[in-house]
């Protein structure tokens, strides 16, 4: 048998297990994986400058093409408590990364030697499982079981903590006789799927709602065609937005509190059946209203995870299973349904949907200065097509986002659904820009998100990672200000102050403009809705010529509140801005308004 150091071991199986690029940041005790990455070759290294952006780069990489594991790589200590973030992100999202980390030495283990934490403990929480490897010879096991974990069932992260000396023993090892383990997945059965259809079939007015994991099983295609067999609207979940292409006749629109349309709620409260394929219920899709969400509909859900199904609410059947899986047998299902004739018309259900589509919308025209976010998003619609690829993960930003920009294909909306740490952009995008070097990535951020983590735009600029990011700034917490409207306060979210070194900015502070091309990218700033396509545009030809970031930052009004619910009830949606009423007011709208 070959021997070599258990780290260059745990190396020579991420390459057999496809791992190609990692994320992170060396310290002493992971100096000699370190070593063993540089002397195995084969693994590409983004040095991060933080380790939690190198978690969310991760996440990033992993999110942007099926298949892909994100790896995330640091030393001991504060490394690991650092990646605690990217690894709740990763869980709550299904997203399979694995952290590694160092650690003190074996012997010196519970005696609070230097930068020594239990992290296996800290970490087990967030990840399908977590292992501090005492012995040498359990690192090939520990590494070919964390990937068959992550892969198998609902997939999530995994952490591996390597103490030095573990990671420095020789073992018996030889790489060449490698194989990863077999994935498991659990599928339905075809009565299971019978029965579903059976239900389905006795309904009048049935949605599908498609979530992310209908996206994680790569069964996009496969939703599309059972949705086109049956002739029933969907809603994609925010974490399955793309699942079907925004401008599909038989997209229904969003479904939310905050992050829904008008016509997609709509719609959804005619529903008398609901199909929930690879989602978890959600609040920001359901709202804390579940007598509102579930009253008067019957509910079939599937899911990879048992304990999903009856979490948030006893659905009238469960099944659990892979959504690719379940979709194929749906399709041969409902093949043979057609043939045979027992396929009821849903026409026109699905026309009602459409109709609501072309007449409940929201106006994006604003010619205000300081800009309005809508217009900022409605020429976003119109400097990025159909290929754009979205990041984003919490705030107002987000959630206007959502309401108003266009989605066309799966994996082209990248978005933190449960944690939503600010910060998460920035990392999360550069990730997204190195899985898919010729993706037309854009990010987009509020201003205290982009200040959480902002000194990542210099491992775009070292490492040449283009991409460009859009920059919502109103000096303000948005989000938590309208959070705070029902308390009567507005406490300790203002974000303003006179920069004496940018005078010119007013109350808006931070100058990000300097700061990015600080850390070595290009930015842009506008203030009149007229220069905001112009800038997209320019930004998209520098990220291009330079190969950079380009950070486009758009002066907002102070306060705007954005279209959601106060009693975080579906069917109460507040709507503080006037509607649109002629079609120049939604002139980007994927229906126009009729």
């Amino acid at each position: 048998m070959a021997r070599m150091t258990a780290a260059r071991a745990a190396v020579e199986i991420l390459k057999r297990e496809g791992v190609d690029t990692a994320f992170g940041v060396p310290g002493a005790a992971i100096n000699p994986f370190y070593a063993a990455l540089k002397a195995g070759g084969g693994i590409e290294h983004k040095l991060a400058r933080h380790v939690e952006g190198a978690s969310h780069m991760a996440e990033g990489y992993t999110r942007a093409k099926a298949g892909n594991i994100g790896v995330c790589i640091g030393t001991s200590g504060p490394a690991g408590t650092d990646m605690i973030t990217g690894l709740y992100s990763a869980i709550g999202d299904s997203v399979p990364i694995l952290t590694i980390t160092g650690q003190a030495p074996t012997h010196l283990l519970h005696k609070e030697d230097f930068q020594a934490v239990d992290i296996e403990a800290i970490a087990a929480p967030v990840t399908k499982k977590a292992t501090t490897v005492l012995e040498a010879a359990q690192v090939p096991g520990v590494f070919q079981e964390a990937f068959h974990l992550m892969r198998s069932g609902r997939p999530g992260p995994v952490h591996i903590d390597l103490p030095i000396d573990v990671q420095q023993t020789e073992i018996e090892f030889d790489p060449e006789y490698y194989e990863p383990l077999p994935v498991h997945r659990p599928a339905a059965t075809r009565r299971q799927v019978e029965k579903a259809l059976a239900m389905l079939g006795a309904s009048e007015r049935p949605l599908i709602i498609a979530g992310g994991g209908v996206i994680n099983a790569d069964a996009s295609d496969l939703l599309v065609e059972f949705a086109e067999l049956t002739g029933i609207p969907v809603v994609p979940t925010l974490m399955g937005w793309g699942v079907i292409a925004d401008d599909h006749a038989l997209n229904a629109g969003m479904v939310g509190q905050q992050t829904g349309h008008r016509y997609g709620n709509a719609t959804f409260l005619e529903s008398d059946f609901v199909l929930g394929i690879g989602n978890r219920w959600a609040n920001r899709h359901t709202g804390y209203r579940m007598d509102v969400y579930t009253e008067g509909r019957t509910f079939v859900h599937i899911d990879i995870e048992p304990t999903q199904i009856g979490r948030i609410f006893a659905p009238d059947y469960g099944i659990v299973s892979d959504a690719k899986a379940a979709l194929e047998l749906c399709v041969e299902v409902a093949r043979e349904l057609e043939a045979a004739g027992r396929l009821p018309d849903r026409s026109a259900w699905a026309a009602s949907a459409q109709e609501r589509k072309a007449t409940l919308q929201r106006r994006t025209h604003f010619d205000n200065v300081p800009l309005k976010p809508q217009r900022v998003y409605e020429e976003m619609n119109r400097a990025f097509g159909r290929d754009t690829v979205y990041v984003s993960t919490i705030g107002l930003s987000q959630i206007a986002g959502a309401q108003f920009l266009h989605v066309y294909k799966p994996r082209h909306w990248i978005n933190c659904g449960q944690a939503g740490p600010l910060g998460w952009t920035v990392p999360a995008a550069l990730g997204v820009a190195t899985a898919d070097p010729d993706a037309s990535v854009v990010a987009l951020s509020g201003d205290y998100d982009f200040q959480f983590m902002m000194e990542e735009l210099a491992v775009g600029a070292q490492h040449r990672i283009p991409y460009v990011h859009v920059l919502v700034n109103n000096s303000y917490l948005g989000l938590i200000r309208q959070a705070q409207i029902g308390l009567d306060i507005d406490f300790q979210v203002n974000l303003e102050f006179e920069n004496i070194n940018t005078p010119e900015l007013g109350v808006y502070g931070v100058d990000h403009v300097k700061v990015a091309e600080g850390l070595g990218c290009k930015a842009l700033r506008v203030t009149d809705p007229e220069d905001l396509l112009p800038a997209f545009e320019e930004a998209r030809k520098l990220a291009a010529e330079h190969r950079v970031p380009v950070v486009v930052e758009a002066i907002l009004e102070r306060v705007t509140n954005i279209s959601m619910s106060p009693t975080a009830d579906i069917s109460a949606v507040q709507e503080f801005e006037e509607l649109a009423t002629e079609p120049g007011h939604a002139p980007t709208a994927i229906t126009p308004l009729s």
